[in-house]
């Protein structure tokens, strides 16, 4: 699943963005309202992370912006604004759901699960398939022609990004921005680790392999031909 955190504290944000990533989702950061609502209005989005108090943008305006132009995608208010009014504004504005600071980050992640679970009957997708490999993203229950396949953690999240973007050949650059959130290259052979235990769980034991490695240019997961 992946999620957008528009939120301007530094240090709110980094635990956020870090905690949300450690439960297996996909995260994006925007750190003033102007770039959050570019990066809301792309509709790639399972759930948005909306701070009420936004240089550039408020919050309010941000989800009144993406209603007006028919963006559906779940948003979650985070603000110290916590009196009735203050909520209530917040709902009739387009908010699905309000959650005052400071709160505790489990409830956050159950507040996420919640909104995920209504909008499975709508816009959000919950499973991912490539060939006869099947994600479901809910139950975190990854399976390859009907075996089980399990995975760790940043597995899932590596995977489940190579699933987004099946057939496409996706860069070392790519992988360490959107699953390990480094935007510089650590000179590791982290992705090159990761790659090949994940290769090994879901091609090793089958006759056709769908992770391929794209010479001088990365990697594509792709149906066999």
């Amino acid at each position: 699943m992946r999620i957008l955190v528009i939120e301007d504290d530094v240090d709110t944000a980094a635990y956020m963005v870090k905690g949300l990533k450690e439960s297996g989702y996909i995260v994006d950061h925007a750190a003033d309202g102007k770039d959050g609502l570019f990066h809301g209005m792309s509709g790639s989005y399972d759930v948005l992370i909306v701070d009420r108090m936004l240089p550039g943008l408020d919050g309010l305006s941000i989800i009144q912006a993406l209603r007006a132009a028919g963006n559906k995608t779940p948003v979650l208010i985070l603000s110290a604004l916590s009196a009735v009014d203050d909520r209530v504004r917040g709902l009739r504005a387009g908010g699905d759901d309000y959650l005052t600071k400071p709160y505790a980050f489990s409830e956050l992640v159950a507040r996420i699960e919640v909104l995920l679970r209504r909008g499975a009957g709508e816009a959000v997708m919950t499973k991912l398939r490539v060939a006869d490999l099947e994600m479901d993203l809910l139950s975190r229950l990854v399976t390859r022609g009907g075996q089980e396949v399990d995975l760790q953690p940043r597995e899932f999240t590596l995977l489940e990004y190579l699933m987004r973007n099946a057939g496409h050949v996706v860069t070392r650059t790519m992988l360490l921005e959107h699953v390990w959130d480094y935007h510089f290259d650590p000179q590791t052979n982290v992705i090159d680790v990761h790659i090949s235990r994940l290769r090994q769980k879901i091609d090793k034991n089958f006759p056709k392999s769908l992770l391929q490695t794209i010479r001088g240019a990365g990697y594509c997961l792709r149906a066999p031909e």
